[in-house]
């Protein structure tokens, strides 16, 4: 558990000095251009904490109160932190492998250990992954500002609330100019550092929604008016257990920050930080994944629907609930607004990665750098216009691209064991990781489709 930090602190202290792997597809590679990063001098502990967490807590936190449906809140809430453990120790695997091969980045590491295929396996994963999350997020805001009827009853939006169905408070429309007037100005971007305002907001809108869910909920618990929910799992038959697996993919996804790990690690001024960074960041976001779950399991119980946000337009039984209802809804898709282009810089690096290897730095091709943003937006926004549920983008990115992220390739790193530093407790738990993952996404696959078949067969019955 210390190799992690055996690189020297003189080596590893300022960002300039820090290994850099040419192949890395997330980080400035050359000489040329790491010298536009010159005028940054290191970011601190409490600002890697801060952009770790941003890279968290995302979209997945609106599909947790959902899991707490299928798994029960005791099993729910357990299964949170379980997989809250699993994720540090895949991390600090990946760190540590990368200490001892000078690897600069997630994608340099994989090359390293599996060449270059391996390289590219991971290159695809990142943008399968992400381009998944950014379709959420998308599909969260037109749930929160136009409204939803993936679950058969229509839940108006905050802008269908406030000035009835029109034109231009439709999905599309309403996408199309967040897309425009939002999306695009903040992925223009070409130093993620740029970003860290707009991420400092996008943390106080995500604290401002739990604030006032775990409100509501409160004086819901004072007066009376909520039941005792479920803290196991209703399981009936065989078809309800392996539902429970489904939950799964969700809750890897809501972990998943690996990808960005390395480059907050190559920006901290003290990179022997970077442990406690993880540790920290995965201790906040637990806590806010757990009180998000049970709060907004216990508000809306087994009526809780995929993207939890979509519940907040009916009456919740106490004063101001119209008001409480829009600031819910309006403060936590403001977030993944400001989130968007977090998860964006590194899809975008990726592909150029993936496309041009041996090209010059992408932020000094504007022409390509151009070229490739456009690509990447228009595709995320048509698939937030044609994927119908939250549920479905997080079953299918979780089940996918997400667990090789966050388990599979960690596992397969020091399986391989190039620098012949893994120890058996590791190989073990490389072993569970890769059982664990196979097994319940397989699971959750089947299941997936089995429901699928049921629940179009069923009519004619």
């Amino acid at each position: 558990m210390t190799i992690g930090n055996q690189a020297p602190k003189k080596e590893r202290k300022s960002r300039k000095s820090k290994p850099v792997n040419e192949n890395a597809p997330l980080l400035p590679k050359s000489k040329e251009e790491d010298a536009g990063f010159d005028e940054f001098d290191g970011a601190s502990f409490t600002g890697a904490v801060f952009n770790l967490s941003t890279t968290v807590v995302g979209a997945g936190i609106m599909a947790l109160p959902a899991t707490m449906k299928v798994l029960g809140l005791g099993l729910g809430v357990a299964m949170i932190i379980f997989m809250a453990f699993l994720t540090e120790a895949s991390i600090e695997l990946l760190l540590r492998f990368s200490r001892a091969g000078k690897n600069a980045s997630y994608g340099g590491l994989m090359g390293d250990a599996f060449g270059k295929y391996g390289r590219i396996l991971l290159q695809v994963a990142v943008l399968i992954n992400n381009i998944g999350v950014l379709i959420v997020y998308m599909i969260i805001i037109g749930d929160v500002l136009s409204g939803t009827s993936s679950s058969g009853l229509h839940h108006a939006g905050v802008l269908e609330g406030w000035f009835g169905e029109r034109w231009w408070t439709g999905r599309f429309f309403i996408l199309l100019v967040t897309t425009l007037a939002i999306f695009s100005p903040l992925a223009c971007f070409k130093r993620i550092d740029s970003l860290r305002f707009t991420s400092a907001l996008s943390v106080a809108l995500a604290v401002v929604f739990l604030v006032i869910t775990v409100g509501i909920t409160t004086v819901k618990l004072i007066n009376g008016s909520i039941m005792m929910p479920r803290l196991l799992p209703n399981v009936t038959d065989l078809t309800s257990f392996w539902k429970l697996f489904t939950a799964v993919p969700v809750l890897v996804t809501a972990y998943i920050c690996h990808y960005n790990v390395h480059s907050i690690d190559n920006e901290l001024e003290d990179s022997t930080q970077i442990k406690a960074v993880v540790r920290t960041s995965l201790a906040l976001c637990s806590t806010v994944y757990i009180m998000t779950s049970i709060f907004g399991f216990l508000l809306f119980g087994d009526g809780t629907l995929d993207d939890v946000l979509a519940n907040f337009d009916t009456d919740l039984g106490i004063p101001y609930s119209s008001l409480l209802n829009d600031a819910v809804r309006v403060s936590y898709a403001a977030h993944l607004m400001l989130v968007f282009p977090i998860v964006f810089y590194p899809l975008r690096l990726n592909l150029d990665g993936l496309l041009f290897p041996s090209a010059r730095p992408l932020y000094q091709e504007n022409m390509r750098f151009a070229s490739i943003t456009i690509g990447l937006i228009a595709l995320i926004f048509l698939g937030a216009n044609f994927i119908p549920s939250i549920w479905d983008a997080f079953q299918f990115t979780g089940a996918t691209a997400a667990v090789c992220l966050g388990f599979i390739f960690p596992a397969s790193i020091t399986l391989r064991d190039r620098h012949n530093i893994a120890t058996k407790r590791d190989k073990i738990l490389c072993i569970f990781m890769i059982v664990l993952a196979v097994f319940s996404n397989l699971v959750a696959i089947y299941s997936d489709a089995y429901a699928l078949i049921k629940k179009n067969s069923s009519p004619r019955e």
